[in-house]
């Protein structure tokens, strides 16, 4: 690459004036530098299109001038303005619908307004307030990015500190000494002297990087979900939810079957995780209560941090995202966090399981393609896409539930037995829910007894152990998934695979269904 093409690049990457000015700088850096700047594959170097969207995600984020990025970061843990940005770049970017057209806004609400009319037959509680949105996918992001970012403020106050920590008690400062650039690219571009404090300027870089990662996971995952509650909790601040169209048509798309038929099983899933958060005031900050506390007690491996640190080729945000990924630098769970993951977990499988029977009861009569529509959502949930793996690398825990077909069948149970008044009814106190039976099987353990049913219940511990002929089918998935990601070698570096996680107490099983020792399936799938 000579030093012509690496000119014709900062110009294409910077415009004329600031491409020049860029260009001058180069000039004045020792030929050992330049040399070594001209011996890079050009190949390596981000697209001009890539270094212009991140400076305007850096404007946007308020990164203008040093006194600009100087409160930065004194204003806490992650850029929220920058997160936005970028998420909205990266949704723009990808040929997303800018508006939700008046024929996709009718066909929403229509079709919202169908599934509650079939879950008022099923459901006890009352349709959740206020009328569910049609959004494109920036409106997603617009309504969500700020529950992500209380998610994982915790944790990157941890990175945070501790990338203050690595850099000033154990590196002494830079590792290379005096501070050339920070937002280098191939050029070092140099520092104010108000930036050069190394503590400073780890916070700036620190809340800086973790924007950009979670920015972009935001981005990806817009592309993805299909309704506000797709994580299941409540991330949108409309409680009746919403519908994202664009996403809705490509996933019917992919499935080959009929639009209306697709996004009413959707509007049923809508509806119904609205009806539950809006009607059981406990359980959203419950929720919340309980990420807070596995992710205030995530601790990062100063030793691993250090080790990313020092493999850093520059002092910039996209050579430090190493050191925030809790793939790599997390440390394992303490009792208290995998307690907190434990409860998270049970409680996400109690909320998906009590949704999965009710659209099933819902929807039987309406939709010809139920069951192959439920087991894909059983299935997308437990795994888990690229984009939420990603989160999981930020934020250290999994939004999966891990036992949902076995919940769903105890709610099913309970429908059968006690009518689904009597069954919601249980969500008004949390120790009501229905107890998993891997949870039946600890309590027995604890006390030295065989767990007793409750009255008008039955215990299902081993009812799959007592069918030798039952399939774990989300078992076979999690084996054939695990094959799959053998044969392709590893996986990318920007989508990090969820088993690497540390700390996550992963058994190499994605939904976690190998956990149950009963073996007990899905009856509509036997």
């Amino acid at each position: 690459m000579d030093e012509n093409a690496i000119h014709q690049w900062l110009i294409d990457c910077f415009g004329p004036f600031q491409g020049e000015l860029a260009w001058k700088q180069f000039s004045q850096l020792p030929e050992s530098v330049r040399s070594q700047i001209a011996n890079q594959d050009p190949s390596q170097l981000p697209k001009p299109n890539e270094v212009k969207a991140l400076i305007q995600a850096f404007t946007a984020g308020g990164l203008n001038t040093p006194a600009d990025m100087q409160s930065q970061a004194q204003e806490g843990p992650i850029n929220v303005n920058l997160a936005k940005s970028i998420a909205l770049g990266r949704a723009a970017a990808d040929q997303s619908d800018t508006t939700v057209t008046a024929e996709d806004g009718d066909r929403v609400t229509r079709i919202m307004s169908e599934a509650n009319l079939w879950l008022d037959s099923v459901c006890a509680f009352d349709p959740a307030p206020g009328h569910a949105e049609a959004l494109t996918r920036s409106g997603w992001i617009e309504g969500s990015i700020d529950s992500w970012i209380q998610f994982a403020s915790p944790v990157a106050q941890a990175v945070s500190n501790a990338l203050t920590s690595v850099l000033s008690e154990r590196l002494g400062g830079f590792p290379e000494g005096e501070i050339s650039g920070m937002f280098a690219g191939p050029v070092p571009i140099p520092l104010p002297d108000n930036l050069k404090d190394p503590a400073t300027l780890m916070k700036l870089l620190g809340n800086t990087s973790f924007a950009i990662q979670l920015g972009r996971a935001a981005g990806e995952l817009s592309e993805e979900v299909r309704g506000g509650f797709d994580q299941g909790v409540a991330l949108l601040k409309n409680p009746a939810g919403a519908l994202i169209p664009q996403n809705i048509k490509s996933y019917a798309s992919s499935l080959d079957l009929d639009l209306d038929e697709v996004m009413s099983y959707l509007a049923l899933q809508e509806a119904a995780h609205a009806r539950l958060f809006a009607s059981v005031p406990w359980l959203m900050p419950r929720f919340e209560a309980l990420i807070g506390k596995y992710a205030r007690g995530v601790s990062i491996d100063l030793d691993a941090m250090e080790e990313q640190l020092r493999e850093a080729t520059e002092i910039n945000p996209e050579s430090i995202a190493g050191a925030i990924n809790l793939s790599n630098v997390g440390i394992e769970d303490t009792p208290e966090q995998k307690e907190a993951l434990r409860s998270l977990e049970i409680l996400l499988a109690q909320a998906d399981g009590w949704v999965d029977c009710v659209v099933w009861n819902a929807g039987m009569a309406h939709i010809p393609h139920l069951e192959q529509l439920r087991e894909m959502t059983r299935r997308e949930r437990a795994v888990g896409g690229p984009a939420e793996q990603t989160f999981e690398s930020l934020l250290g825990l999994r939004l999966h539930p891990k036992r949902l077909r076995e919940a769903a069948e105890l709610w099913e149970g309970d429908t059968a037995r006690l009518g689904f008044e009597q069954r919601d009814a249980k969500w008004s106190h949390p120790d009501l829910l229905p107890t998993l039976p891997e949870e039946q099987a600890k309590a027995s353990v604890d006390t030295g007894n065989q767990a007793e049913p409750t009255q008008g219940e039955t215990n299902h511990t081993d009812e799959g152990a007592a069918n030798p002929d039952s399939v774990d089918w989300d078992a076979e998935l999690a084996k054939l998934l695990d094959a799959d990601k053998k044969a392709q070698g590893t996986d990318s570096p920007e989508r990090p695979d969820s088993q690497a996680n540390k700390g996550q107490g992963d058994t190499g099983d994605p939904d976690g269904e190998n956990e149950s020792a009963d073996g007990n399936p899905d009856k509509n799938n036997q």
